[in-house]
């Protein structure tokens, strides 16, 4: 018996969120609501409307007014839509239509989470202007919608991709203008702390909680906030040193802070480390989470102790702890790091059997091991058994499969993985592009390879410009300059409205076209 399994309720489990998630600073999303059989064909047949449609050659709206009939703008609808355009990364522009065609309906009122997607959506893809437009608009609309979830989004992508001057003049703009007769306080201090932390930008970090702490006042959130920014920089000196400086403050630590400093000590192999601080927690009287056991089972696999992690697996039951999807994936990791390959498929198999099902993690976690051990039969078996299911992972999975196809000459099951994606709604990322147009040029396949690249741009996502000058170059080889002049053409008009971004192709400079 490889687990001490116990008796476990049927209720649905919730995918525990990350660490960096822990710190409940008031961003709970309203939750996407589960849909019915009947919705969810809706919901797929819409969605997949959406993606295709080609951009930007005809407007969206009269697509949605013929194919989106008023009775299906539910919160649930159009909360499941977004979330599926979020998934596919679709452009960014067409999720802004969507979302403002819900609004144009009187009978519809949207949700805090519709609004949050779609605001996260655009700042993706680095819509910055379109976003401020678009809180700026809710402010007059719908007020209630604005919560500190998107003022988080929209703040730590600014500090992720704009400058340290450019994130407080936007916390300044939100207190003025988005947020106005709301008066700021630790909660709002936290968020943008967090903009920065999130980016292990610790100096920038710092530099806020000196300049403002003495204007708002800061609680043990405040702290978590900063030791958790530490701990995602790797190093375990500054989180210790902070911790101190926390006690020193006054602050009480509380289980949060003490899952991170585990979490540090583990993620660097300091098993032992993270024990002792499960003990000095129990005599705290400070009672280890779910989160503290995954932590630790996660530890016990860096450190290749198997036997542990097991046992700390079998603990959750006594520890009156309700396992979910995470903690599996904890184990299911512990158990590949010890090359107990064939354990983690039978544990993949209790999931099910339990009712806990797979998330992408649990697949992403399973093909690495399957890649390390039993090569294209074993993964290419799970691939099947994962498209049989209709899920679809997440991104990084999709890159993983896509570079490990390519690379061991499945160029078949490359194409077989992009098609799927395609055919489900969805517009794969650019890296998955890269890879799939190098292997197919590498084989001859250009043609193919050109394909791929059109389904791309047709749904409003540019391409890479290594890519396209690979293109390029062995399209002038082939002597297709048509076929080239038309990839340069959906660029050039792609490049018109898109945001300028580095890296993105441009077309063919006007010296260079091919007549």
């Amino acid at each position: 018996m490889l687990l001490l399994r116990t008796k476990r309720s049927n209720q649905p489990y919730q995918i525990p969120q990350k660490l960096t998630l822990f710190l409940n600073i008031a961003f709970k999303s309203s939750g996407q609501s589960h849909p019915s059989l009947e919705i969810k064909s809706e919901i797929d047949r819409v969605t997949r409307i959406i993606n295709d449609h080609p951009f930007p050659d005809h407007p969206l709206h009269s697509t949605l007014i013929q194919h989106v009939p008023k009775h299906l703008l539910s919160n649930t609808f159009v909360e499941n839509v977004l979330g599926r355009l979020f998934a596919a990364h679709s452009n960014g522009f067409k999720a802004f239509e969507f979302f403002k065609f819900s609004l144009q309906h009187s009978e519809f009122c949207p949700s805090s989470d519709a609004f949050e997607k779609t605001l996260h959506i655009l700042t993706r893809m680095r819509y910055f202007d379109k976003a401020w437009e678009l809180m700026e608009e809710i402010q007059q609309t719908h007020p209630s919608l604005l919560t500190l979830k998107s003022m988080s989004i929209m703040l730590s992508r600014i500090a992720k991709f704009q400058s340290y001057e450019d994130t407080l003049e936007a916390f300044g703009r939100m207190e003025k203008n988005v947020f106005f007769g709301r008066e700021f306080g630790a909660n709002e201090f936290n968020v943008l702390l967090r903009a920065f932390c999130t980016q292990r930008q610790m100096k920038e970090a710092r530099s806020v909680f000196h300049k403002m702490h003495s204007r708002f006042s800061p609680n043990t959130k405040t702290m978590n906030i900063l030791l958790l920014g530490f701990k995602e920089s790797g190093d375990v000196t500054a989180v210790e040193l902070f911790y101190h400086e926390m006690i020193r403050r006054g602050f009480k630590p509380n289980s949060v802070t003490y899952n991170i400093r585990i979490d540090a000590y583990c993620k660097k192999g300091c098993f032992g480390d993270g024990l002792r601080l499960l003990e000095e927690m129990e005599k705290a009287n400070c009672p280890p989470t779910l989160e503290t056991i995954t932590t630790l089972i996660h530890g016990a696999g860096v450190a290749q102790n198997i036997s542990r992690a097991r046992e700390l697996f079998n603990e959750i039951s006594i520890r009156n702890l309700q396992p979910d999807i995470g903690v599996y994936n904890a184990f299911m990791s512990s158990l590949i790091r010890s090359r107990e390959v064939q354990s983690a498929l039978m544990l993949m198999d209790e999931m099910e059997e339990e009712g806990i099902g797979h998330d992408s993690m649990t697949y992403h976690t399973m093909f690495r091991g399957l890649m390390r051990s039993n090569g294209i039969e074993g993964v290419s078996e799970l691939y099947h058994k994962m498209i049989r299911r209709n899920f679809v992972p997440k991104t990084r999975t999709i890159v993983m499969l896509m570079k490990w196809f390519c690379q061991n000459q499945q160029l078949d099951l490359s194409l077989d993985l992009w098609g799927y994606l395609i055919d489900r709604g969805y517009c794969p990322h650019s890296h998955a592009l890269d890879l799939l147009v190098t292997g197919l040029c590498s084989h001859g396949r250009v043609k193919e390879a050109v394909e791929c690249a059109k389904q791309t741009l047709e749904r409003g996502r540019p391409m890479s410009e290594g890519v396209f000058r690979m293109l390029e170059r062995y399209l002038v080889e082939a002597g297709e300059s048509e076929m080239l002049w038309k990839l340069d053409q959906m660029i050039k008009k792609l490049h018109t409205v898109l945001p300028p971004s580095r890296g993105h192709a441009i077309g063919l400079a006007s010296s260079s076209l091919v007549t």
